[in-house]
């Protein structure tokens, strides 16, 4: 990994960059690929990356792999089985907006989980500091008007939505359980195909209903997105930065995704930012430096 890719910040922004794009395709192909195809393909793309880099490291550390079995199991379920499966198909019935608002409440989650199970929690300045990050995203997401809030409401695809910010909190605190000393790609090479047994079941029961998968250039590219950089990068930079900073820190990060939101909107689409999205930005940057400055 080239220098510049030791820093965990870095690592956890450009992953959350990453998701973010994989938050709006969801969205955006819901049409053309249902959830559980795009769930398992994002998946069987993202293993055969990790295969070759971790197959060489399996003769000598499988003893590892074989003592650490639970916690690869738990977390290959939670991690790769559920949380993208739960957001494609929240995405069929919620929009972008919502999606990404309940999505904001992971480090709450994640915070509360590490605290009831592992006895940690913030700092006063720390926890000011993920107080500040949430309402500059939900600034964002709420266009600077109460009323927009106001007039949100729960639906099917927000009670998914919910379930993967669940399983994302309890995969990020399980991470603190994985097994020692295996080398990062054989873990995630692991990670992955419990994650893919997992959807496989629900895929084929998926395949014996009427909807299919429109194959088009559009599609095919939208999995090859879906598979390379959500799935294979992301999670090595995350499990990677999480190591480095704790759970705690690494989920205050999903604060970032309605600031990339927002830059993809202006460069992609040509949406010019407003007031509120500066305003947005400034508290989650301000939130970001306190939560992880050093004392």
């Amino acid at each position: 990994m080239p220098r510049l890719l030791t820093n965990p910040y870095l690592l956890l922004a450009l992953t959350v960059l990453f998701w973010s794009g994989n938050m709006v395709l969801g969205r955006g192909i819901r049409a053309d690929i249902p959830p559980l195809t795009l769930a398992f393909w994002r998946w069987a793309i993202a293993l055969a990356l990790t295969l070759p880099l971790a197959l060489p490291h399996l003769k000598s550390q499988w003893p590892l792999l074989k003592k650490g079995w639970r916690a690869i199991l738990v977390l290959g379920v939670l991690g790769v089985g559920c949380y993208n499966t739960f957001a494609y198909i929240a995405l069929q019935y919620t929009g972008a907006t919502n999606a990404v608002l309940l999505n904001s409440f992971v480090p709450i989650a994640t915070i509360g989980i590490s605290w009831a199970f592992l006895g940690k929690h913030l700092h006063r300045v720390e926890g000011f500091g993920v107080a500040i990050s949430l309402v500059g995203a939900v600034a964002i997401i709420a266009r600077g008007d109460l009323a927009v809030l106001a007039g949100l409401h729960l639906n099917l695809g927000d009670i998914w939505m919910l379930g993967a910010v669940l399983v994302w909190a309890l995969y990020t605190v399980g991470l603190a359980w994985r097994p020692a000393g295996v080398h990062p790609m054989l873990m995630l090479a692991s990670l992955t195909a419990v994650g893919l047994a997992s959807i496989a079941p629900a895929y084929a029961w998926e395949l014996t209903g009427e909807r299919a998968m429109n194959v088009h250039w559009g599609s095919l590219l939208s999995l090859a997105y879906v598979g390379i950089f959500p799935g294979f990068l992301g999670y090595v930079f995350y499990n990677r930065a999480v190591a480095e900073v704790g759970a705690n820190q690494a989920s205050l990060f999903i604060h970032l995704m309605p600031v990339f939101g927002t830059v993809l909107s202006a460069l992609l689409l040509g949406e010019i930012p407003q007031g509120y999205h500066y305003a947005g930005i400034a508290l989650i940057f301000a939130g970001i430096w306190l939560t992880t400055r050093k004392p």
